[in-house]
């Protein structure tokens, strides 16, 4: 599976859980996201298929990119996630997100997991805050914090 450096696109930030599960982001563009997946070993269930957790992770930044699309300077938290799970996900999955309206503050989203057969697996929906993004680490005069959501 390509790496989102081989489809030359990056989340613009650094993800550390992203990262270990091996996300690459194909798409994110006006209001729209797609990231492929293959479950390693350690990310499948005691039935041999994609972790629900795994699932819903991919589902959660499908749908963060496809908010963060449309106003790249910012950055999104998870407000509130609804998950469905319509058969198990195996092999390599596709992960298409979707934008359904935005206010200056808060951003509607869907995104759906789909198989290597083209089935869909699961569906989401979420709503996202956006918050802008301060510069942190050595040399920066904002520390560390918990982002404010209010």
């Amino acid at each position: 599976m390509a790496t989102a450096a081989e489809f030359g696109l990056g989340f613009g930030v650094e993800i550390p859980f992203v990262n270990h599960l091996g996300f690459a982001m194909v798409r994110m563009q006006d209001g729209e996201s797609e990231l492929h997946y293959e479950a390693r070993p350690e990310h499948l269930n005691s039935f041999g298929v994609t972790h629900g957790g795994a699932s819903m992770t991919l589902l959660d930044v499908t749908m963060a990119t496809a908010a963060r699309s449309v106003a790249p300077e910012m950055g999104v938290v998870t407000i509130e996630m609804k998950t469905s799970f319509m058969q198990a996900a195996q092999g390599p999955l596709v992960a298409k997100g979707r934008l359904i309206h935005r206010t200056a503050t808060l951003a509607f989203t869907e995104a759906t997991v789909f198989d290597a057969k083209g089935r869909p697996c699961t569906h989401a929906t979420g709503t996202f805050k956006y918050v802008r993004r301060l510069p942190v680490g050595p040399g920066s005069v904002n520390e560390l914090r918990a982002i404010a959501t209010d």
